[in-house]
């Protein structure tokens, strides 16, 4: 069979890698499954993801394992989103994990995926943000009437800003009718269109517990609000669609009354001084490093002894000169051997050559027909003489002479006593003559 049908192992493998990669339906993958051979590391995750007829491979890269909110534990059920690959080296097809959530919310993390990604598509995330206004008159607030939010944006306001008035439009922040409560106080704060800046939030919590926030009513009402909203929603590392949606975020309560109020003098000032003081921390490290990379520069080898740096090209030079030079002798060595063997060829194909081989070959063929010719005379002779032999062996004069006579009637040869008859005058043939005789009696044999 022809070897050129065979693939090699990389080939095969490779050849699958595309196949997986190139699937439109393993880019995405929403897998939901027991978390087995978990063991923490320093930087990537090795893991399985199984049921109770199956196992998958799982790599999770260090980068997205840092966005994981929990501490994953063998034997916990989990939900996962990535994408399946071929890891060549091994030939084992595994997934990816980008996301990775306790199972239990992994519905709300989908639909929460989803919202976004329509969202996304529709604009919402990139329009033009509001500006927040320096110097409000009045801010609207849009959260729990018994919460920790307005008691901390109170506070803060009239600590940095006193002459600004909060006014609170108090909504439900978690449940079922949450989302539909805090739209229409979005809505009703629009309607008034005496405030400055829109401030909603609640504090932090569970997903689940942020949910409204989560609900296109809500983006949507925050897109059509024409008061700049500032978003402050659970805690820093929680990311809203609300918080998508607004023209600002804070991290918490406190940061958004922050950005609603204008600096105060001696914030700026402490803030620039605080600035200042980063910055000259940082240009000292950096100069102090420097001079430590210089100092371990100046230390090194090619200061200290600058004719190292050059010393292994030197003898790779050497080397190469060498090799150049046994290459070129070996180049001529191999010229001269083709041209002796094409001078030898060209010999062999010359005219005179080839005339003197058609002459040394007629010469050949002639000594060979002139004794074709010699032996076939000769074995005609000795043919032709035992022919004779034979013939004068047959004779019939060869064997009257022994003795023997043969009978004729009026010129026939008598083979039978039947021929003739008593009375009748017959010729006896001798070897040295004939004889008249006349038949006196005749017996046939019985």
């Amino acid at each position: 069979m022809d070897r050129s049908q065979y693939l090699t192992v990389s080939e095969l493998t490779s050849y699958l890698k595309q196949k997986f990669d190139r699937d439109p339906y393993l880019k995405t993958v929403y897998l939901t499954g027991e978390l087995s051979n978990f063991r923490l590391r320093q930087r990537h995750q090795y893991f399985s993801i199984k049921d109770e007829n199956a196992v998958i491979d799982a790599v999770m890269f260090e980068r997205q394992f840092r966005q994981v909110k929990f501490r994953p534990e063998t034997g916990m059920k989990i939900l996962v989103v990535g994408h399946v690959s071929l890891y060549e080296k091994s030939g084992r097809y595994q997934i990816y994990v980008d996301r990775m959530e306790p199972d239990g919310i992994g519905a709300l993390y989908v639909k929460f995926e989803q919202l976004k990604k329509k969202l996304d598509a529709e604009g919402l995330f990139n329009r033009p943000a509001l500006p927040i206004p320096q110097f409000p008159k009045r801010i609207a607030v849009v959260t729990s009437l018994d919460g920790a939010v307005i008691r901390d944006i109170n506070t803060t306001v009239r600590r940095r800003y006193p002459i600004a008035q909060v006014v609170l439009f108090p909504t439900v922040v978690q449940g079922d009718k949450a989302a539909a409560d805090i739209s229409r106080q979005i809505n009703r704060a629009n309607e008034f269109g005496n405030f400055e800046t829109l401030i909603i939030g609640r504090g932090g919590g569970s997903l689940e517990d942020l949910w409204p926030f989560n609900e296109e009513v809500v983006a949507r009402a925050i897109d059509a609000s024409t008061i700049p909203v500032i978003s402050s929603v659970g805690h820093e590392t929680d990311t809203t669609i609300a918080d998508l949606v607004a023209d600002q975020r804070a991290a918490t309560p406190t940061a958004a009354a922050e950005l609603a109020t204008p600096v105060r003098l001696s914030d700026l000032l402490l803030t620039l001084q605080e600035d200042q003081t980063r910055l000259n921390n940082t240009m000292r490290n950096q100069i102090e490093f420097a001079r430590k990379q210089l100092a371990k520069q100046l230390q090194s080898y090619i200061f200290q002894q600058p004719s190292r740096l050059y010393e292994n090209y030197a003898q790779k030079l050497d080397q190469l000169q060498l090799s150049l030079s046994q290459s070129a002798v070996n180049m001529v060595k191999d010229d001269r051997s083709q041209l002796q063997e094409l001078t030898s060829q060209l010999r062999l194909h010359t005219p005179q050559h080839q005339l003197e081989q058609d002459l040394q070959t007629v010469g050949q063929q002639t000594q060979r027909l002139n004794q074709a010719i010699t032996n076939q005379v000769t074995n005609s002779r000795q043919r032709v003489q035992n022919l004779i032999a034979q013939l004068d062996s047959l004779s019939p004069l060869k064997i009257m002479s022994r003795g023997y006579t043969y009978v004729t009637h009026r010129r026939s040869v008598v083979k039978s006593v039947h021929q003739i008859d008593s009375g009748q005058q017959v010729t006896l043939h001798f070897a040295d003559g004939t004889a008249a005789v006349k038949i006196l009696h005749k017996k046939e044999q019985e």
